[in-house]
């Protein structure tokens, strides 16, 4: 379906305009006072007085009606988007990262709601996460074609979260060949990644950047939980004496293993293991390590897990505080929205409080540059990554 003319409108409740003035582009269905717009329409925003506000995507399902493009005076249903995606990767070329693998789009923040657009070498992965930029998908697929002369596009439309706009979850080729696995650097190391099957779109590129902090620090015996396939233990080997990688998922340490072996690694551990089982096991063993990284899944996808989350996070780092040789660094990350940077602060001070650690903050970090925070949208900051050293 092609977009529809510029007729469309919606008006805000004046709780709804003043939450636009603070700077947030989201518009709850509870702040729309009345709507004339067909499901994807990009509409006409005005207050309750008429006074025109900016164009917005109109969701029918959502909870998140509007979503906010421009406070523009008048906008271009065809060029808004290809100009924008001209903005965004202009913006990932200037960061001259080592690797063959980066987010070019990153939603809200790049002023393109729901859209994510992943390179993995020469094959784009797109998900467009609300009914606007699902209507438009094959329009902009068609811009990126043109912009960077991809092998494939692929439509990688599964996760849940397009449930709440009463979009189905497939997975499509939109373009060209998208092979079974595609393969990509980040910096030295190589991985195999499957851009179909693997989480979020094949690979965690938010940590790419905290990948090789985690190297900058590594030293002696290192321990990376949660391994995935294996980003942070691949790029602390070199590094480390040996580094033992655990996760819960078979296939996850499948890969680490053909990574490690493709990357001519040969200190790497990889075992199945319920992390939280093994860093109780290490304890009464009596293992210590000198650097280790805590990267789990998210434990808070709702406000509702958040005590859950909590008891989860605190139990994982008094752990790794009470494994973590003197003068040795922990790595630990969250990405859970739901647990903001305060609440994660005050969980690893208790965790170190309760292992009776004395430990130093070296660095606090967030997501990898490809992937901005937009400032005054708290839901665009979700990863937390804290370097500390234990010094006693």
């Amino acid at each position: 379906m092609s977009p529809s003319p510029l007729t469309a409108s919606a008006v805000l409740t004046p709780r709804g305009t003043e939450r636009l003035r603070l700077g947030h582009p989201w518009i709850y269905r509870s702040d729309i006072a009345r709507a004339k717009a067909e499901p994807g329409d990009l509409v006409l925003v005005k207050s309750e007085r008429g006074r025109p506000l900016g164009w917005a995507l109109w969701s029918s399902e959502s909870q998140i009606a509007l979503r906010f493009v421009s406070t523009d005076g008048n906008v271009n249903d065809e060029t808004l988007w290809r100009d924008r995606l001209v903005t965004a990767i202009a913006y990932r070329d200037s960061l001259a990262f080592d690797g063959t693998a980066r987010r070019l789009v990153h939603g809200e923040a790049d002023r393109l709601p729901a859209l994510i657009v992943d390179q993995y070498d020469d094959v784009l992965v797109m998900q467009t996460l609300c009914q606007g930029m699902d209507r438009r998908r094959d329009q902009i697929a068609q811009f990126l074609v043109d912009m960077l002369m991809p092998r494939g596009i692929l439509a990688r439309n599964d996760p849940k979260v397009r449930r709440l706009e009463g979009l189905e979850e497939r997975v499509d080729v939109l373009y060209g060949e998208v092979p079974e696995t595609v393969q990509v650097r980040e910096g030295k190391i190589q991985y195999d990644v499957n851009v179909r099957t693997g989480q979020k779109t094949g690979l965690f590129l938010d940590q790419r950047e905290n990948h090789e902090a985690a190297a900058r620090y590594a030293t002696g015996r290192g321990l990376d939980a949660f391994t995935y396939h294996g980003g942070f233990a691949l790029q602390m080997a070199p590094k480390c004496t040996e580094v033992v990688a655990l996760d819960g998922s078979e296939a996850a340490i499948a890969a680490v293993k053909t990574n490690c072996t493709n990357n001519g690694v040969t200190n790497v551990d990889a075992r199945v293991a319920n992390v939280f089982d093994e860093l109780r096991e290490f304890e009464v063993s009596g293992d210590k390590f000198d650097t280790i990284v805590l990267d789990p899944p998210a434990f808070a996808k709702s406000k509702s897990s958040i005590p859950g989350a909590v008891a989860g996070y605190k139990e994982i780092n008094l752990r790794a505080f009470k494994l973590l040789k003197p003068g040795g660094h922990l790595i630990t990350c969250s990405c859970s929205y739901n647990v903001d940077d305060d609440l994660f602060f005050d969980i690893i001070s208790a965790a170190a409080s309760d292992a009776r650690a004395t430990i130093a903050l070296v660095e606090r970090r967030l997501q990898s540059r490809d992937h901005p925070v937009l400032v005054g949208v708290p839901e665009t900051s979700y990863l937390k990554c804290l370097v500390l050293r234990k010094i006693a």
